[in-house]
């Protein structure tokens, strides 16, 4: 897991898991919470193309793109 702090939100790497009938796997993800008043953090799936075997490989992937990662809007959606 990596995180990213931006001037209200903070982005961590994470991984949702997926079920497709009898696969599962798990996509690469970011969370972004509020600083001040935190709250649930919203999910942004990544890669969507893409389901990783484990969380693991989903989260290293998630860690590479968190790094491109420019900022977050007000909105909590992520700017690339």
């Amino acid at each position: 897991m990596a995180r990213k702090e931006f001037e209200h939100f903070e982005a961590v790497s994470a991984v949702v898991p997926v079920e497709l009938g009898s696969n599962k796997g798990y996509h690469a993800a970011i969370a972004v919470k509020a600083l001040v008043d935190g709250g649930a953090p919203r999910f942004h799936k990544l890669l969507n193309d893409q389901v990783f075997p484990g969380a693991i490989a989903a989260d290293e992937a998630a860690i590479n793109e968190l790094d491109k990662l420019k900022g977050v809007t007000d909105d909590a959606e992520l700017i690339w």
